[in-house]
């Protein structure tokens, strides 16, 4: 898939314990890692944790090519799930070894990576968006209706139970209350929270 692209099998090779954090989402690239052996799992971490697998390679594999082809942050959290070892390649070499390549192999190298990240950034949002709407559901179910007739929520548990109860991190759980609370769908602090939107909330809901 990458000619001409082999990592230098003279730089010497790293290992990784399994768990090893191996890539930051968002990070900014200044090498490549060439997945030797073993296996990497790729994700969202939160709170130390990987929430969200998105898959899972095996070497020999270039865990950041696309990243690096495209010149952008790694698009994903990369954990290693097996005592892994790696090449790393500093990013210019790596950028000189793919304008080494005829021009039609770099147009179709750099069409592939664009379209593995574009489908990687849905599924992260489509995470996000699923967050969103368990949230939601959630506020529903457990909203009552006041004196006034409008709609609130009680939180009567701590909110680390509560999104352990949706599935999901409590910094997930606490940034999806923020943007709800942004976009005008919740309001109030403390342990009471209204809902003056609710037809609004049950789109939300619906996903």
């Amino acid at each position: 898939m990458w000619p001409n692209l082999s990592p230098d099998m003279y730089s010497e090779c790293e290992t990784a314990a399994p768990g090893e954090v191996l890539r930051v989402r968002q990070e900014q690239l200044n090498s490549v890692l060439y997945l030797v052996s073993g296996r990497v799992q790729l994700g969202i971490r939160e709170e130390g944790q990987m929430r969200h697998q998105l898959g899972v390679v095996e070497g020999p594999f270039w865990l950041d090519a696309s990243s690096a082809m495209l010149n952008l942050p790694c698009v994903v959290d990369m954990v290693a799930e097996t005592r892994v070892q790696l090449r790393r390649q500093s990013l210019e070499a790596f950028q000189r070894g793919l304008e080494s390549l005829p021009k039609s192999v770099q147009v179709l190298l750099h069409d592939m990576a664009a379209g593995y990240r574009q489908q990687t950034e849905l599924a992260i949002s489509r995470l996000a968006q699923d967050a969103e709407a368990r949230c939601a559901q959630w506020l529903l179910q457990h909203a009552q209706h006041d004196d006034s007739g409008a709609m609130s929520v009680i939180l009567n548990q701590r909110k680390r139970i509560i999104a352990a109860q949706l599935g999901i991190a409590p910094e997930t759980f606490s940034r999806v209350l923020r943007n709800l609370r942004e976009h005008g769908l919740i309001m109030g602090s403390g342990n009471v929270l209204k809902l003056p939107q609710p037809s609004a909330l049950e789109l939300v809901a619906a996903g």
